[in-house]
């Protein structure tokens, strides 16, 4: 099985790259879809990325108490947005959690759906 965290618990390499192309799709400033290098110093989820990234792997909007938990305790900038590594946080905290929630997530079709990116594609991509 392909492995989430690597042995000190931590975002394995492989799921970095996985998880920089979803928090693409929903980040501020808009992204070119395959990423293709690093992410933008200012990218972040604002509540409108936020609010599309929960509807899309969970079904449904954060409650407000799971929105302000993420803000509060996840690297957020000065204004209140989610960072990369505050994203991150999250699914670290997660798979350690609930592996099978963030498994849920990877591979939730709207998630990947634009036209140039895949479930497929970006997992296979990511561990190679």
């Amino acid at each position: 099985m392909i492995s989430l965290l690597d042995d000190d618990g931590g975002i394995s390499e492989s799921f970095e790259k996985c998880l920089k192309q979803i928090f693409a799709k929903y980040c501020t400033p808009k992204l070119t879809l395959p990423l293709a290098g690093d992410l933008p110093s200012n990218a972040c989820l604002d509540s409108t990325g936020l609010h599309a990234w929960a509807l899309d792997t969970n079904g449904e909007p954060f409650s407000e108490d799971t929105k302000e938990e993420i803000l509060q305790f996840m690297d957020v900038t000065d204004e209140g947005d989610l960072t990369f590594k505050g994203f991150l946080q999250v699914y670290q905290l997660q798979t350690e959690n609930d592996e099978e929630e963030t498994w849920r997530d990877l591979v939730s079709p709207p998630a990947f759906n634009t036209t140039s990116l895949s479930a497929t594609s970006v997992l296979v991509e990511a561990w190679l």
